[in-house]
């Protein structure tokens, strides 16, 4: 049987858990520093997730952003861009989405009764995967073992943190913590409500604790036990 791809979750919140504000700009929560991080993860990827509620409100590239990252991948046999993936329930993607049109290839899971209108509308510009009569992260992470996917990074948003992590998927969490609060009980937090393996019972191994300028940045592997 064919391994599944060792799954990392990326997020950045306010002290208080928030992942963004309710205005119509993206709220940046990391720094330049920290982004630079991240660019790193990204390039040590074969695959990045995004969920489509974060593809729709942030509308963002998602890419190795340092040139000599990309070069990099590329000595070693890789793409110049990890493969872009995003999940969807009911297909409401718009073609016009930067997501689109920058990188690498791109991957689209969904239901089975999503895929028709997917390929209607998206036609050469990404691969669509039906998981079924619903969206199987199981099945997906399979499916991606299959397509030679050995390391998947996770960048939210927090409907796709809370399933990831609900169903003991996540074999490692980074979370960047910026310097404020925000406390808008609208805003989208970093997971939702769920029943989560690691409760008070099942502590997180905290592997790493730095700061990045003023960011506070934890590395967390949820499925081995604390010593």
């Amino acid at each position: 049987m064919t391994a599944r791809p060792y799954v990392l979750l990326s997020v950045a919140t306010s002290i208080d858990g928030y992942i963004d504000d309710t205005s119509p700009e993206r709220l940046l929560l990391s720094n330049e520093a920290d982004f630079d991080r991240v660019d790193q993860v990204r390039a040590e990827s074969d695959a990045i997730l995004i969920g489509a509620t974060t593809l729709r409100r942030d509308n963002p590239r998602l890419l190795v952003n340092s040139a000599k990252r990309r070069d990099e991948r590329e000595a070693r046999g890789l793409p110049p861009y990890p493969l872009k993936i995003t999940v969807t329930r009911n297909g409401d993607l718009d073609r016009d989405l930067k997501f689109w049109h920058h990188g690498g290839d791109k991957l689209i899971y969904c239901p089975d009764s999503a895929v028709p209108r997917l390929r209607e509308r998206l036609g050469d510009l990404a691969d669509v995967a039906g998981l079924g009569a619903s969206l199987d992260f199981e099945a997906m992470l399979d499916d991606l073992g299959q397509r030679g996917i050995n390391r998947l990074m996770v960048e939210g948003g927090g409907t796709i943190h809370t399933q990831f992590l609900t169903a003991g998927l996540a074999d490692e969490i980074h979370l960047a913590i910026a310097p404020f609060f925000l406390g808008d009980p609208d805003a989208p937090r970093f997971v939702g409500a769920g029943d989560f393996p690691n409760g008070p019972g099942n502590r997180m191994t905290l592997a790493e604790a730095r700061t990045i300028g003023d960011i506070a940045f934890l590395r967390y592997l949820p499925k081995e036990k604390v010593k």
